[in-house]
């Protein structure tokens, strides 16, 4: 019984058996330590590096506080100055949007128009000024 499964003999000190894909040679080792991976598993059990060779779905998400961090560190600015200027960023982008969104088609129209233009740019002139008394002084 034990003949008629293949299996593929392997010394403990060779490196483990690869597997040749779409002419491409891999193998499922870890990269830092060269020790080989558990099945499923998404980390190397030895160092702790992540797999990269598997094809997990990635979902989007939202930055994070250290995302606005490590912003505000290359910016040199401070998380609430970080916050403020995006929150400036996407005020503008509210301005630029109300012209794509509404058509004027009377003279009311394109003043209902331009005082949302206006209320959203004092937001981002706000945004921004909130910005500025938040940032670091050094």
């Amino acid at each position: 019984m034990a003949d008629a499964v293949n299996q593929v003999h392997q010394e403990f000190w060779r490196p483990p058996a690869t597997e040749t894909a779409f002419g491409q040679e891999r193998t499922n080792t870890c990269d830092e330590c060269n020790t080989e991976f558990i099945v499923g598993s998404r980390y190397c059990h030895a160092c702790g590096a992540s797999r990269g060779d598997l094809n997990l779905v990635r979902t989007a998400e939202l930055p994070g506080l250290n995302e606005l961090s490590s912003l505000g560190k290359r910016l040199g600015l401070t998380v609430p100055a970080v916050t403020a200027f995006l929150f400036g960023l996407i005020c503008l982008l509210g301005a630029l949007g109300v012209g794509v969104v509404y058509t004027a088609r009377t003279a009311l129209d394109w003043q209902a128009i331009q005082l949302w233009r206006i209320e959203w740019l004092l937001m981002a002139i706000a945004a921004f000024g909130a910005g500025l008394l938040l940032k670091k002084t050094s």
